[in-house]
Formats: structure tokens, C-alpha cells, sequence
């Protein structure tokens, strides 16, 4: 290891972190029903299992910014990734519902105080013209992960006993701890930099009540429940008030002022477009695996592998080509890949082989890993360094809600079209699940699809550049 740059060494040490985080997650996600028996609840008790982790990281994420230039960057990730590890200990040693809803809440606050701080750290050791190949192997993990999640943590549902599911994460949290303190480097620390405590409240409630009404939101039934619309509109209404008080601050929790800068602008509309297009890969296919034509969750699993591999390898080329040509040379190619490939899944019949759709999503991966790290990327060059860890979180949360948004939408459109295609259309509970399955995929498309001219608006390194010479 000691002959590797010191700067990839980063890159390997805030990976293992993040690896852990989302396997973590993902490998919960198909194991819910098997926590309803084990505690004895319905699906809404259980589903707070997830809803809390997603909360309790959204709403740590925006403090992190503030902690990194306070106390250190490297600090702030240091603590989440022990907070992780005491998380999960927590959650294996649960003995009721409750106390592995709290240990997951642990865990989403670790979670929130290092995915931001990952990328802060990868942007602090690497200059700008070589950062797109630094940020495509860390998102490696980001992709990989999830898609292999749900495979592991079934096979340690069927296999082994059901704490191991939080067990598995201490070896990656070990490896991550110890190759962090010995080779993440220090950041600048600004002591006397003071909390915005009414702005932390602020956006606590509003991204803490949209978050928590987009983790109920799973039926029509529960979208159209009060409680729910009164979270977003409390949500909303405070995200508003956020806004006008941060403009205000001499000293804000988060500078809003980046959004000013066009390319990462866009590149926020690009990623959340991506990961309403990850997202409802990872929602609909299971069901469209599995629901339609009746294979094992093994099956599924295998699905997914190959686009994760994809992904990886084109993430790490497209960080490749966005460093020596720039955004527009690989990002709206990505977009276009993953519009083609969704709407190519969103006419597939009963008589689709397996080895059709498992291309079809290798050709999503590819889409994933040329449209979605590149493109932050892109647009966290575009912001000064310093506001880096800001940047990255507030790129982070508004993906997180662009995410659960996706599923919410799917779940429902998924919901009500296979309902009203039986009843009207009479279909079998087969053939109305794969057509609500079809439409749903070409819906997804058509949203990628529209952040496409955005991608024509990236600018690279050697183009901002010039634009401050000239300006």
C-alpha cells in the first residue's frame, strides 16, 4: 500500500466507508417481511426500520459542512464511521422493534456525517483535472453496492441468523476506520465559525417532515392520508422560510449561493434525474423478475450484477474522459444510454428472455456510470473548494428526496394501474402487472429524458476557466 500516491489511498479509505454504508441498507430492503414475523408487526411498523435510517440521514447531512470546517473533515468522518460500527453492534443485539429502530437511526446519522464528507475529502486531495477518475472508482461503491445488497442479505436471511445482517458490516467498518486514520490528511479548521442553530432547525423540519411523508408514501392509501400532506406542506413551508432566513446570514448553515453557479445547477437536475432512474430499476425489476415471471430472488440478484459491474467500469471511464474533454463529452451520452435502455424495459412481454433483460439493464449500468458521477462531479468543480463539503451535502439530500420521490411515484403508479387494468381491462393479476411494470419504465425514461438538455449546459474545468479569464 505504502507505493501507492498518498491520494488514491484516500480514495480506498473513504470507499470502504461508504461501501458499508449503502450495502447496509440495500441488504435490508428484502428482508422486511421476515422482521414482521420476527417481532410480530405489520408492514408499517416494520417499514420504519428504513424510513428512519433515510430520515436521520437526510436531516444530519446539511450540519456536515459546518462540522468539517469546525472541527476537521477527517474528524467528522472518523465519528460517523465509529457511530456506524456502534450502530450496528446495536442493531444485532436488539431484542424488540424499538431498539433496532433506534439502532438504524444511529446508523443513518453516521451515514450523514460521512457520505458528504467523502467527497469533500476525495476533492481535498486530488486537484481539479484529475478529480472525475478519483470520484468514478469511490462511486464503485456506490454502485455496486446496492445492487448486490439485496442478494447478500437474503442469502444471510436463509442461511445464517438474522443479527449477522448488522454483523457483516464490522469487518468493512474496521478496514475503512483503520485506513482512514492512518491516511486521510487533516483539513482546515475554523474554530470560531458559529452554528446557525435557527437555520439547523429549519431545515431539520423541512427536510426531516419530507422525508419521513415520502417513507410512509408506499400506497395510494397512505399519499392521500392527511398526516402525510400535512408533513410535506410543514416540510415545504419551512424549506421556504430556510431559504429567505439563510440569505440573511453573515454566517449561513448552508451557502445557497452555489446554486448561482449554472453548471452545478444543472448538475443537480442531471443527478436526481439519474437516480429517479436508478431507483426505479431498483424498485421495478425485482418485481418484474419475480412478480411476472416467477423467478428467485437468486435470479434477480444476478440481474442486477452485471449493471453494477457496468456501471462501475463506465463511471471510472467517464471520470476519465470528463477529466481531458469535459461534461459534455460523456454525461448527456449517459442520459441518452439510460433513456434508450428504461424505455427498451418498458416493452418487454411475457415471452422476453431472462438474458434479454439482463443486457438490457447491463446497458442501464453503463447509462448510470457515464450520466450520474461525472456530472456531480462536474458540477462540484464548478464551486469554490471551500464549499465543497457544502456542496456535496445539499447534492446529497436533494438526490436522497429525488430518490424516495421516484419510489413513491412508481409504488403508486404501480399500484393503482395494475388495479384499474384488472378491473377494466380484465386482465390476469400477471399481464396487469407487467404492463403497469412497462409503463411505469417508460415514465422513468421520459424524466430522464427531460434533464437531458441539461447536460449540454455542464461545463469542465478548462471551460470555467476560460470564463473567469475572460470575465
Amino acid at each position: 500500500m505504502s507505493k501507492l500516491p498518498s491520494k488514491w489511498l484516500v480514495v480506498i479509505s473513504v470507499l470502504f466507508g461508504t461501501f458499508t454504508v449503502i450495502l447496509n441498507n440495500s441488504m435490508l430492503n428484502p428482508v422486511m417481511p421476515y422482521f414482521m414475523n420476527l417481532f410480530q408487526v405489520d408492514a408499517v411498523a416494520v417499514s420504519w426500520i428504513l424510513t428512519i435510517f433515510m430520515v436521520s440521514m437526510g436531516v444530519t447531512m446539511p450540519i456536515t459542512g459546518y462540522l468539517g470546517d469546525r472541527i476537521g473533515k477527517k474528524k467528522v468522518y472518523l465519528l460517523g464511521l465509529i457511530l456506524f460500527m456502534v450502530g450496528s453492534v446495536s442493531g444485532a443485539l436488539s431484542q424488540t422493534l424499538t431498539m433496532m429502530i433506534v439502532s438504524r437511526a444511529i446508523q443513518g446519522v453516521a451515514g450523514g456525517l460521512m457520505m458528504p464528507n467523502s467527497m469533500a475529502l476525495i476533492f481535498h486531495a486530488f486537484p481539479k483535472n484529475e478529480r472525475g477518475l478519483a470520484v468514478g472508482i469511490y462511486g464503485v461503491a456506490a454502485m455496486v453496492a446496492p445492487a448486490i445488497g439485496p442478494t447478500v442479505g437474503g442469502f444471510i436471511a436463509e442461511y445464517f441468523d438474522w443479527y449477522y445482517l448488522f454483523l457483516f458490516n464490522i469487518p468493512f467498518a474496521l478496514a475503512g476506520l483503520l485506513f482512514s486514520v492512518k491516511y486521510l490528511k487533516p483539513t482546515e479548521t475554523k474554530p470560531d465559525l458559529s452554528f446557525d442553530f435557527i437555520g439547523f432547525l429549519l431545515v431539520f423540519t423541512g427536510i426531516g417532515s419530507i422525508l419521513l411523508a415520502l417513507g410512509q408514501m408506499k400506497t395510494l392509501d397512505t399519499l392521500l392520508q392527511l398526516k402525510n400532506i400535512v408533513f410535506i406542506v410543514i416540510g415545504l413551508i419551512a424549506l421556504g422560510i430556510f431559504v429567505f432566513y439563510e440569505r440573511k446570514q453573515e454566517q449561513p448553515l448552508l451557502e445557497l449561493s452555489v446554486f448561482k453557479v449554472r453548471t452545478y445547477l444543472m448538475s443537480i437536475v442531471v443527478t436526481s434525474a439519474a437516480s429517479i432512474g436508478l431507483f426505479s430499476g431498483i424498485f421495478l425489476l425485482p418485481l418484474l423478475i419475480q412478480e411476472v415471471y416467477g423467478l428467485t430472488m437468486v435470479e434477480t440478484g444476478i440481474v442486477f450484477f452485471p449493471a453494477a459491474l457496468l456501471s462501475g467500469l463506465f463511471m471510472t471511464l467517464g471520470g476519465k474522459i470528463l477529466d481531458v474533454k469535459g461534461p459534455k463529452y460523456v454525461v448527456p451520452i449517459g442520459l441518452i444510454i439510460l433513456t434508450v435502455s428504461n424505455a427498451a424495459l418498458g416493452f418487454v412481454n411475457l415471452a422476453t428472455s431472462y438474458w434479454y433483460i439482463l443486457f438490457i439493464n447491463a446497458l442501464r449500468g453503463m447509462g448510470l456510470g457515464f450520466g450520474n458521477m461525472p456530472a456531480t462531479t462536474a458540477g462540484m468543480n464548478a464551486i469554490p473548494d471551500d464549499l465543497v463539503a457544502q456542496g456535496s451535502a445539499m447534492n446529497n439530500v436533494i438526490r436522497q428526496i429525488s430518490s424516495s420521490l421516484g419510489i413513491v411515484l412508481f409504488s403508486i403508479l404501480y399500484e393503482v394501474r395494475r388495479g384499474q387494468l384488472m378491473l377494466t381491462d380484465h386482465l390476469t393479476l400477471q399481464e396487469a402487472t407487467l404492463q403497469a411494470i412497462n409503463e411505469a419504465f417508460i415514465a422513468s425514461s421520459i424524466v430522464i429524458a427531460l434533464a437531458i438538455p441539461a447536460s449540454f449546459l455542464l461545463k469542465g474545468v478548462n471551460e470555467e476557466s476560460k470564463k473567469t479569464e475572460v470575465g
